[in-house]
């Protein structure tokens, strides 16, 4: 059974715009619309064994991407980061401007 990978639709926001146009469609169509490879070969015009061959290849290329480059696995520290940073500005006696520039680092995280 060919069975989703959840982790691959956070990896295409990182890495997506590197695939090639059609990859990241097919990509972006099975998993972030949730299409059935059925559906994504009869929008695309291939058989459903062409398209499930299309996005494991662009599987492969995502988490060679993030085995070598660890971009998405550093995003999500810093966002573990801001997260504790914003908690400790919201309960500590902090001065306000620290705090502002807490939260800032934090909406851009």
């Amino acid at each position: 059974m060919f069975e989703k990978d959840l982790r691959i639709s956070y990896l295409l926001d990182f890495y997506g715009d590197v695939l090639t146009e059609r990859k990241k469609e097919v990509l972006d169509m099975y998993y972030n619309e949730d299409l059935s490879l059925a559906e994504i070969a009869e929008q695309i015009g291939i058989s459903r064994q062409g398209v499930r061959e299309l996005i494991k290849k662009a599987e492969d290329e995502l988490l060679f991407l993030e085995e070598k480059l660890g971009l998405a696995k550093k995003m999500r520290a810093l966002r573990i980061h801001a997260d504790n940073m914003m908690n400790i500005a919201n309960t500590e006696e902090i001065p306000s401007s620290l705090r502002n520039e807490i939260k800032e680092i934090s909406d851009i995280i």
